[in-house]
């Protein structure tokens, strides 16, 4: 490579997304015109460019319960049919352009019935505006594949309820479950009826854990959930230790529960700007990502929420890229990482890999050479 990767260069790139909110990545400009349509006068600032600035900067003050507190104004903006259908097309179409060929976008149904519509109606809403936003993504000659996973929040009492809703729908683009909220106070194992029924129902399902609670959420939502694959899991690195070596240098020991999970090649899906605003790392260049790498850990690369953040999943991985000197087989490493650990069938995964993520990144080395 001859020269560092740029942010244009990456945008190139094909890549994979599998931790999105969809109520944490509406464009500034579809917030002040979805609350003009419902009425809605709770917004902090009537203007685009100054929304997203307060979305930012709400989003930076180092506590994930604040963090969650900016969702108060997106989620009352897409309470009705019309507004979770443009949200969801809006979605595709901002992934797609920055390069996503595959996309795993998450809500919670349950914070969408405000005006009136049932859960169903909610997920129908959403896979329909995914639909309209893949066809227009197609048309613009950037086909992408967006699947959606069902959030049951954690401090209420409807994931089992959210479960079922997923596997209902999980033919028609539903791909999986998920919960999320605070973690602190709400252990993933009251939860357990829900993940129990995934499991059999064969289906799949990923837990936020690790991220602002510690090594007993992330054991609780492997051990005794059964998850596939970790929201965040940052807080694994509390299991790791850096010892001083004779002779000077150092060497790595780790825990056993570290072991298990790169042992079991247990997907963690990081979102290194978010974690930094949540508190969950100190900056990019101290996020637990590089460490991780370098021991192989299956780690993956995504965005969480684009608009609290200000970011995309191609910023994420240029910011990566400056602070630990990534090149494409770095990006390319995590790309695959995050293919292998999607909620689609085997063959589909083999498929995009084969077909568009490993020629992409192969024009793109042989291009910046």
């Amino acid at each position: 490579m001859s020269h560092p990767l740029t942010l244009d260069d990456i945008r190139r790139a094909p890549k994979v997304l599998l931790h999105d909110h969809l109520d944490g990545g509406l464009r500034p400009e579809t917030v002040v015109e979805l609350a003009e349509a419902v009425g809605y006068t709770g917004l902090p600032a009537r203007h685009p460019a100054e929304l997203g600035t307060w979305f930012r900067d709400a989003a930076d003050s180092g506590a994930l319960e604040r963090y969650l507190e900016t969702f108060s104004h997106t989620v009352a903006v897409m309470q009705t049919r019309e507004a979770l259908e443009r949200v969801a097309a809006e979605c595709a179409e901002d992934l797609a352009a920055d390069g996503v060929v595959y996309a795993e976008v998450r809500y919670a149904p349950e914070l969408h019935l405000e005006q009136g519509l049932s859960l169903d109606e909610v997920v129908e809403a959403v896979l329909e505006g995914f639909r309209i936003g893949q066809e227009r993504a197609a048309a613009q000659g950037r086909p992408i594949i967006v699947g959606t996973l069902l959030t049951a929040m954690r401090h209420a009492a409807r994931s089992l309820e959210i479960a079922e809703l997923a596997v209902r729908y999980r033919d028609v683009g539903v791909v999986g479950f998920d919960i999320a909220g605070a973690e602190a106070g709400y252990p993933p194992t009251r939860h357990l009826d829900a993940f129990e029924y995934m499991s059999r129902e064969n289906a799949h399902f990923t837990i936020h854990a690790g991220e602002a609670f510690g090594l007993p959420s992330i054991w609780e939502a492997l051990q005794w959930c059964g998850a596939d694959r970790l929201g965040h899991g940052v807080r694994i690195v509390d299991d790791i230790e850096h010892l001083r070596a004779e002779g000077g240098g150092s060497e790595v020991r780790m825990g056993r529960l570290a072991n298990y999970v790169r042992d079991q090649r247990v997907p963690l899906e990081m979102c290194p700007s978010s974690n930094v605003q949540t508190g969950a790392a100190p900056s990019i260049a101290e996020h637990p990502i590089g460490m991780l790498r370098e021991l192989r850990f299956r780690v993956t690369v995504n965005t969480d929420n684009r608009l609290q953040s200000g970011t995309s999943l191609s910023e994420e991985f240029f910011k990566l890229s400056t602070a630990f000197g990534y090149g494409w087989d770095d990006l390319e490493w995590f790309t695959v990482n995050a293919m292998k650990s999607a909620f689609l069938p085997f063959d589909e995964r083999l498929s995009l890999i084969n077909g568009r993520i490993k020629p992409g990144f192969a024009q793109l080395k042989w291009a910046t050479q």
